[in-house]
């Protein structure tokens, strides 16, 4: 989908492009009603003003961009310096765009694709599929990373794992081991990311099982605490701890909530895996030096970091190629797991 011209929204707005420019540049001499109506419009629309002559008179930059929801996740560190070495080397250059909890990554996308006037856009977790509408009006390639793409539209080039299959094995694991009240630490109850698809794993994983799934054993991230932390990771289990509820094992969709959850039963006087199990999710390597190591599901990302990136150049490049790569995750035992 084209973006939508400044002489259109006049149009729509019933009044000239002199004025809509006024409301875009905040200027005095228009009336706030106007201004009102304008800003509707575009937002609306997805409108990105592009706030360079210069952009519109030159060809694009061998310029990408990599958005990033999580920056501070250390999962992505080993990703970033991949995707900008890489990018380096085809000697274009690489922009690094971190994106808020509360920003849509994809009106981020639009509004930086037409001010950097980039050649291609990768995105770095995040996106869902209540953005495919928004997803079509990119007019550059782009890729979605370590996002489970399956229920976007099928043509969008996607590189990741199956989380749904992957958490289904970890849970798998542990039901074998013997646990039957397994408590999951997850997200907020509003995120749509990856977290919901390692929740829907775990659920079926019971079920397969045989074990009744116990909405008291999901222990939901307040709003107030960052994503997949140590900090939440903490808090969750002291509450799972403080609030009776029975079980025998703590199951994180991150490694970070692992390690929190880890600190929690250690200060409440228990012991891991004496008392309780932890897993966690991920494969960071504070996982396996961590004591006892951390038992989680390992994503290879290095080499999904290396398929992104020679994907997103297959596109640059409009080269035909398989657009949806979907890697293999692997079970790796720590000392944190054993059987009842």
């Amino acid at each position: 989908m084209e973006q939508i011209t400044i002489k259109e929204i006049a149009r729509l707005c019933g009044v000239g492009v002199s004025t809509v420019s006024r409301a875009i540049n905040n200027h005095p001499d228009i009336n706030e009603e106007t201004r009102a109506k304008v800003m509707a419009v575009i937002h609306q629309y997805n409108y990105v003003p592009n706030n360079s002559a210069q952009n519109l008179k030159r060809s694009a930059s061998d310029t990408i961009a990599v958005l990033i929801k999580g920056i501070s996740n250390p999962f992505f560190s080993d990703m970033i310096q991949v995707l900008e070495r890489e990018t380096n080397q085809k000697k274009y250059s690489f922009i690094l765009q971190h994106v808020e909890e509360f920003e849509d990554e994809v009106d981020v996308a639009l509004r930086i694709e037409k001010e950097k006037r980039l050649k291609g856009i990768v995105f770095l977790g995040g996106v869902t599929n209540r953005t495919d509408e928004k997803l079509r009006q990119l007019s550059v390639p782009f890729v979605l990373s370590t996002v489970d793409a399956a229920d976007i539209e099928e043509g969008y080039p996607a590189v990741t794992v199956d989380h749904v299959k992957e958490s289904r094995k970890m849970v798998d694991y542990l039901c074998e081991c013997g646990h039957k009240k397994i408590a999951l630490l997850t997200a907020s109850r509003e995120d749509a990311s990856v977290s919901m698809l390692r929740h829907k794993g775990y659920i079926e994983s019971l079920q397969a099982h045989g074990i009744a799934y116990d909405a008291g054993l999901v222990a939901w991230t307040p709003e107030d605490l960052p994503t997949f932390s140590m900090e939440s990771g903490y808090k969750l289990t002291k509450d799972l701890l403080d609030s009776g509820k029975e079980f025998t094992c703590i199951y994180a969709v991150s490694d970070r909530m692992a390690i929190g959850a880890c600190k929690a039963i250690f200060d409440a006087g228990k012991r891991i895996p004496e008392d309780y199990s932890v897993a966690g999710f991920d494969g960071l390597d504070m996982a396996a030096y961590y004591e006892p190591s951390i038992t989680t599901i390992r994503q290879p990302r290095k080499e999904m970091a290396e398929a992104t990136i020679a994907l997103m150049f297959d596109l640059i490049e409009k080269k035909q190629v398989e657009k949806r790569l979907i890697f293999d995750a692997e079970l790796v035992i720590g000392k944190s797991t054993a059987p009842i």
